[in-house]
């Protein structure tokens, strides 16, 4: 199978993905195998909440909406063009994949099938369905694939090369079991946000997007915000105010309960606006409905402490101040060549 045919398959697997937003789904006449996906797709969606409790509707469509625009001809040809794919005997790659937010493996999948090569997929006990559906759908749109593609519920066997993620406690345990296959082995990481105080209302709004989406859960939310010595959070609060209904989600809810009553407890102070906490912390990582956030006193320094700190960041969301930064609101659309933690999944199939 070509290179020019498997890009056709995701492309058609766009189109199927673009009938479908949270107030607007509407089936398209010309898209292939509307009369068995279109249907059985849209009750899927509804039923992803019953599936994992964080897999809101609201959600579900977003990440469906983002993989849309991602599946376009021109992306697949701007991403693959700096890449020689060659024809070769397909590799057997196992993917063990984290279930944190809907579809969050995909990226992964389609790398190993864009080069010509087999995956084994073990998915996340939290999200056991999207991926199985979408690859029933590029299938009936290319068969071929039908042999480069296995879901595996037990032992992974019989693979040459593995890309896993978990925390940092189960990527010690992949690190030692797949020590001798070529391997990516995916850690927790954390996104911040480097605020100066010059940043406008509708900056700030778009970072609530950053902090709220997937209710926090995904390694590119922010969880920490670098604020200049002497900030007001007033602005903050204000700006984020249209996220409040977060909080009417009983998950997030009980989360935002228990972790201020921890937080209270232990005589931290806090700052809260009634569904967020902010408190002051070393710390990237922050639970859920909490944002950790640390004074610094020269610009520089902190991106040198940035620079050092690489391998802990996934993000960083500021305003033309930090290189390689990410604009406010932007955290949840990567494109198809930014690659997680910076590895390049493409470069990595080529020499396995």
């Amino acid at each position: 199978m070509t290179l020019e045919t498997k890009k056709s398959v995701f492309v058609e697997l766009g189109k199927f993905l673009s009938q479908f937003s949270e107030n607007n789904t509407l089936k398209n006449p010309a898209v292939l195998h509307n009369e068995t996906f279109f249907d059985a797709f849209v009750d899927l969606i509804h039923l992803s909440q019953s599936h994992n409790g964080w897999y809101t509707p609201e959600n579900v469509y977003f990440s469906i909406h983002s993989w849309a625009e991602a599946l376009t001809e021109e992306n697949l040809n701007q991403w693959l063009s700096s890449y020689t794919i060659p024809i070769q005997e397909p590799k057997k790659v196992a993917l063990i994949l984290a279930g944190n937010i809907p579809l969050v493996g995909f990226h992964d999948f389609l790398s190993v099938l864009i080069t010509g090569n087999t995956v084994l997929v073990k998915t996340s006990s939290n999200d056991q369905h999207l991926l199985p559906f979408l690859a029933k759908y590029i299938i009936a749109v290319q068969p071929e694939l039908a042999e480069n593609i296995t879901f595996v519920e037990g032992k992974l066997e019989s693979f040459d090369a593995v890309i896993a993620t978990g925390s940092n406690n189960t990527a010690r345990y992949f690190e030692y079991y797949f020590k001798d296959k070529p391997s990516i082995i995916r850690k927790s990481r954390n996104s911040v946000a480097v605020l100066t105080g010059n940043e406008t209302k509708e900056q700030l709004t778009a970072l609530g997007e950053d902090i709220f989406r997937y209710f926090g859960l995904g390694c590119r939310n922010v969880s920490k915000l670098f604020v200049p010595k002497g900030y007001s959070f007033v602005p903050f609060f204000e700006a984020i105010f249209a996220y409040q209904d977060v909080i009417h989600y009983e998950k997030y809810a009980n989360n935002y309960d228990y972790n201020k009553a921890v937080f209270l407890m232990s005589n931290f102070k806090l700052l809260d606006n009634g569904f967020l906490t902010l408190k002051e912390d070393q710390s990237h990582a922050s639970p859920i409905s909490s944002v950790f956030y640390e004074f610094y006193d020269d610009i520089n320094e902190l991106k040198m402490r940035l620079q050092s700190e690489n391998e802990l960041l996934q993000c960083i969301v500021a305003d033309e101040t930090i290189e390689n930064s990410v604009a406010f609101g932007q955290t949840q659309n990567p494109r198809l060549w930014n690659y997680a933690d910076n590895t390049d999944t493409i470069s990595f199939m080529l020499t396995i």
